[in-house]
């Protein structure tokens, strides 16, 4: 089976060739493009698509990289062998599986998603080199071997944060999500929203991309936040003509907190819209 996307999941020609490049290559794919382009959403619906399970590894600044695959927690069993805790005779009650151990020790292929590698030190990536190129690592209190039963599909996202190594890279398979052109983010919609009123969405896509030119933007609004702004229009049944005769470099849109995150990007549309009522009364 190929991956060609979803029912509820547009993938371009160029995302779909290197999700299946990839597991030809049995190589982790890398995923790179702006925050709420879908990238987390991919590896979902990739195991989905193929009928496979998911493991998610969710990164954090604090996440080492030991800790995907297994960590022996040697103070609970120090503790319990004080109590006379009959447990401590088998060191596997203290040893806790990670999602790499989860993945290689499953009975049949899964899916595996790395989310956000770049929130972890810059070294995590390099202390996972030899484990995801040989498919095992070795566990030291157990004295045994842990090999993948069968190669997972590995899904690694980043937001690019920070550069991730060279060694690291070599062994993947890149690609950068582009930003939904005007015809892909029509097709987005209609999968979230197949019933919504087609002018809305026009005049909603208008204002949408003109917000997205603004130079000077701090967060340019994502996918994922235009499809949280329609569903906003659509509950609150904002009339069509608002939306039809808006301008963004006279007025703020309406419901825009669900486009611009932060204070700086507000004043810098209402300075546009102050500056442009200027110019006309002249």
């Amino acid at each position: 089976m190929k991956f060609k996307g979803t029912d509820n999941y547009v993938a371009t020609n160029d995302l779909s060739m290197a999700v299946n490049a990839s597991i030809a290559l049995e190589r982790p794919l890398i995923i790179k493009g702006e925050p709420g382009t879908g990238k987390t959403l991919l590896a979902i619906e990739v195991a989905k698509s193929l009928g496979k399970d998911l493991i998610e590894w969710h990164i954090k600044s604090t996440t080492k990289a030991h800790q995907g695959l297994y960590e022996y927690d040697a103070v609970t069993r120090l503790r319990d062998s004080q109590l006379g805790d009959e447990r401590v005779k088998d060191v596997q009650n203290y040893i806790k599986k990670g999602k790499l151990w989860e993945a290689f020790q499953s009975d049949e292929q899964v899916v595996l998603l790395v989310d956000e590698i770049d929130k972890a030190d810059i070294e995590f990536p390099n202390d996972l080199l030899q484990e995801l190129d040989r498919m095992e690592f070795f566990c030291y209190e157990t004295n045994q071997t842990i090999k993948a039963k069968h190669r997972p599909i590995i899904i690694i996202t980043s937001n690019n944060e920070k550069d991730l190594p060279d060694a690291f890279l070599r062994r993947c398979f890149f690609h950068y999500i582009q930003f939904p052109e005007r015809d892909t983010m029509q097709a987005i919609v209609d999968v979230h929203y197949p019933k919504i009123k087609k002018q809305l969405v026009k005049d909603a896509l208008d204002i949408f991309f003109d917000i997205r030119k603004v130079p000077g933007l701090k967060k340019k609004p994502s996918t994922s936040e235009l499809i949280d702004w329609l569903k906003l229009l659509m509950s609150d049944d904002i009339p069509s003509e608002i939306l039809k005769n808006a301008d963004n470099s006279k007025a703020i849109p309406p419901l825009y907190g669900a486009l611009l995150k932060n204070e700086q990007d507000v004043h810098l549309l209402e300075r546009l819209a102050f500056m442009n009522r200027r110019n006309q009364n002249k």
